[in-house]
């Protein structure tokens, strides 16, 4: 049904454009706090939001009758892709993190290429990637070979996220399982947090940012994925994600007046194509997309 293959996909660019917006403020915050204790901050207090916003609390009669492995999997998922992403982009320019996490996605709509001629999408949209990224700064200080490890886990975690996130939606529990699998990984998280670095996580003054980041970050993304993956194929969700660089560039050319190169440009224009490709092709192919 095309209405519903382009509700799902401005759900994902709305996603994504709030995700961007949030890693600003991310980056200042890394300023006086290191990024474990970000991550942290930002997923309790997106816990506390997601509970309230979709009353969470009436899933717990329904607790002991959920496919536990699967949310478990997909709980896993998306706190190491949050704790190593932000590691990575505490090491590296967000461009180069941000191109180096989208290999896990794009991994994944590879391997589920069932159609030839799906092919040329997704190798635009690698190619696009490929020239967003500022591989020069890989030969100055500025590139950390820890970074990068980091933000390739956080792709591989990104693709385990998108696949259990499939399954999850069909426990027929809603917007639940985003509360159940942010409250797991605030939970799990939070005595390491207090091991490590207590009086940060502790000082309110940094809380109204961190308060703000998991309104941009988690909250509001993370809702409209799952809403998204209802209706889009792991090959459209992999493909459609590659405009996040796109958006970075046109938030940081509006935002903060950064200066978008030719092969930026390029770029811009591979992955919006790729993009407008897996779309059409899936809004062709709808019974298929809602299979997988």
């Amino acid at each position: 049904m095309p209405n519903s293959q382009l509700l799902a996909v401005v759900f994902m660019v709305l996603s994504m454009i709030s995700y961007q917006i949030s890693a600003s403020f991310a980056k200042q915050l890394f300023l006086v706090l290191d990024p474990l204790s970000v991550t942290i901050l930002r997923l309790c207090f997106a816990s506390i939001i997601i509970c309230l916003m979709f009353r969470s609390w009436h899933i717990l009669k329904r607790l002991s009758f959920l496919k536990w492995r699967d949310l478990l999997c997909y709980s896993a998922a998306l706190c190491l892709m949050n704790v190593l992403f932000y590691m990575s982009l505490g090491k590296l320019p967000q461009g180069i993190a941000v191109g180096l996490e989208f290999i896990g996605p794009l991994g994944l709509a590879l391997l589920s290429i069932k159609n030839r001629s799906d092919y040329i999408w997704v190798f635009l949209a690698i190619l696009g990637i490929a020239l967003m990224v500022p591989w020069g700064q890989a030969h100055d200080g500025s590139f950390s070979i820890f970074g990068a490890a980091c933000a390739l886990a956080a792709g591989l975690c990104w693709a385990f996220y998108i696949y259990f996130g499939q399954k999850v939606v069909h426990q027929n529990i809603g917007m639940h399982a985003l509360t159940i699998a942010i409250t797991l990984s605030a939970l799990t998280l939070l005595p390491i947090g207090l091991y490590n670095n207590a009086p940060a996580l502790l000082d309110t003054q940094y809380w109204p940012k961190a308060l703000l980041i998991a309104i941009l970050a988690t909250a509001i993304p993370y809702a409209l994925d799952l809403k998204a993956l209802k209706i889009l194929s792991k090959l459209s969700y992999g493909t459609l994600s590659s405009l996040s660089p796109a958006l970075a560039a046109i938030t940081g050319m509006v935002l903060l007046g950064e200066n978008i190169g030719t092969w930026q440009w390029v770029a811009l224009i591979c992955i919006m194509l790729a993009s407008v490709g897996v779309t059409l092709r899936s809004s062709r192919n709808t019974p298929s997309s809602v299979s997988d």
